[in-house]
């Protein structure tokens, strides 16, 4: 049953499907998929073309926006848009600590977690689309991870899509998951080292609370542990176009003054606990490194063994000496699993998921070389989140593609300026530009 309901300017419809958990075994155990259609208000009666959103992460639902914000408002000009939840995420049978265990054990749940990589949330988007266009290929914009989806889509089913455009989310097609940590950590160093050049004060600052965190133990109010290696964490928001601004923000008041000494203060607390929770996401920590999985071996923490080689991020190491402290990025680690209370009843499946030895490709080189699917990408220059020579490489190796390399924009660029974003790439796809 579906339902109908005004914003300003649009008219939203929550839709909801059912598709097989493994798409091998049509006929086996179902799941839910939930899906908001979105269209202009003045543009309800029209047959217009179908654009399918997938998210960024993996892990998080589709946005919620609230009238015509960011892209959406270009999209909406000539499409009707179905922001789809990824299977795991939003209220798409949604996968987290309190649902997991009625899969059974770790082991049961890594197996269940298996299918939720790009190549099922591919297929889960072919099984919805005749009952969505009619059977009429659609437009798909992929962010990020939903970018990684994209280039899956193409290698796997190419006919159920009219054009692709891809913002911030080509992926190597052939890395394993050691090889995207170790281009990922020097880019993170570039990005923190640009933020201490704009605001010298923060290595003092940053130095200080990790000295705290070294000596003291800190538990924030629900129940997080809040390490030195957490604290460095914080340094993912770097790769978003107003990250190094609100991390400046976010150290400047760090500390209050008690009677038992200074101590970090309940505000601190409270933002850094909103920025490290993964309460409303733990699937981004859970198949994260699985998305890099194209190989029978495990990813085998591979954020966690590669960051060895990389001694400079040792926090105690930095502050026996006089150097800033470096904030690390987009990884997962096992820790994670230790201090967050919202992953720690899935620490063993983690594991079970980090020894998977049964990972198979993401995407087929060969269909790409002779794609004929018109198909746009925004390459930001020095995106912390995705290697730019990956992307480059990986554009070359789809025939066709037409990239936009920027550095205008970070990795977030579609939601900064959705609007121009979106336009110049549909452009792009319609030989325009």
């Amino acid at each position: 049953m579906t339902a109908s309901y005004r914003q300003p300017g649009v008219v939203l419809t929550d839709r909801r499907f059912t598709v097989p958990l493994d798409h091998d075994d049509p006929a086996g155990e179902r799941i839910e998929l939930y899906a908001r259609e979105v269209v202009a208000s003045d543009k309800t009666d029209q047959d217009l073309p179908w654009l399918v959103f997938l998210q960024g992460g993996p892990g998080f639902g589709a946005n919620r926006f609230v009238g015509t914000q960011a892209w959406l408002g270009r999209a909406l000009k000539e499409f009707r848009v179905l922001l789809l939840d990824q299977r795991g995420t939003g209220a798409s049978t949604p996968a987290n600590r309190q649902t997991l265990p009625l899969r059974g054990g770790p082991r049961e749940q890594a197996d269940y977690l298996a299918h939720f990589r790009a190549d099922s949330i591919v297929r889960d988007c072919e099984a919805i689309r005749p009952d969505v266009t009619g059977g009429a290929p659609w437009t798909v914009l992929g962010q990020s991870f939903g970018g990684f989806c994209t280039v899956s889509y193409l290698s796997t089913a190419p006919e159920g899509l009219s054009a692709a455009v891809i913002t911030g989310g080509l992926p190597s097609l052939d890395a394993h998951a050691d090889d995207v940590y170790r281009a990922a950590y020097p880019r993170i160093e570039r990005k923190v080292a640009a933020h201490y050049a704009r605001y010298p004060q923060d290595v003092e600052r940053a130095r200080r609370i990790a000295e705290h965190l070294l000596a003291h133990e800190v538990v924030l109010p629900n129940g997080y542990r809040l390490t030195v290696e957490a604290f460095q964490s914080l340094g993912i928001a770097l790769g978003k176009s107003d990250g190094s601004a609100r991390l400046h923000y976010l150290l400047e008041d760090a500390f209050v003054r008690t009677a038992q000494g200074h101590e970090l203060s309940d505000a601190f607390q409270e933002e850094v606990l909103g920025l490290l929770s993964f309460a409303g996401h733990p699937l981004y920590a859970l198949v994260h490194e699985a998305c890099y999985g194209q190989d029978p071996g495990p990813t085998d923490w591979a954020a966690e063994r590669v960051r060895r080689e990389f001694p400079q991020f040792d926090a105690a190491k930095a502050l026996t000496g006089d150097g800033p402290l470096l904030f690390t990025g987009e990884s997962v680690h096992p820790w994670m699993f230790d201090n967050d209370p919202a992953l720690r009843p899935l620490r063993e499946t983690a594991v079970e998921l980090a020894e998977n030895r049964g990972w198979t490709p993401l995407y087929d080189p060969d269909r790409l070389a002779v794609n004929e699917v018109p198909v746009a990408a925004a390459v930001y220059h020095d995106d912390m989140y995705v290697d730019t020579a990956h992307s480059l490489q990986t554009a070359r190796a789809i025939r066709g593609l037409r990239t936009w390399v920027t550095d205008e924009y970070e990795h977030d660029g579609v939601r900064a300026s959705g609007p121009r974003v979106l336009d110049r790439l549909l452009a792009l796809t319609r030989d325009e530009v």
